[in-house]
């Protein structure tokens, strides 16, 4: 079966990875959700978790899967709640 499979980069805390998750959970689309140790980010600054603080500044990657039409209108959507740069998305078969 041809899919599109997503990766969205957030960071934890923020508003948008609510939002993201609301829309997949309303759109019934398959989703897994990675919390980093340490990320890059966009104001080029390095992001990391020490023992010391529990900064809730980390980088979040939302990740899901679904038929190609499903996922160009979840897109769409998401599209207006982060930075299009934080959106990849690629085919993947599944059932090989």
């Amino acid at each position: 079966m041809n899919l599109t499979l997503v990766r969205v980069y957030l960071s934890d805390g923020r508003h948008e990875v609510r939002q993201v998750l609301k829309q997949l959970e309303q759109n019934k689309v398959r989703f897994t959700v990675f919390r980093g140790v340490a990320g890059l980010g966009s104001n080029g600054l390095v992001h990391k978790a020490s023992i010391l603080d529990l900064s809730s500044d980390l980088p979040m990657v939302i990740e899901f899967f679904d038929k190609p039409e499903q996922i160009n209108d979840i897109i769409t959507k998401i599209k207006t709640m982060v930075e299009v740069d934080h959106i990849v998305s690629w085919p993947v078969q599944s059932g090989i």
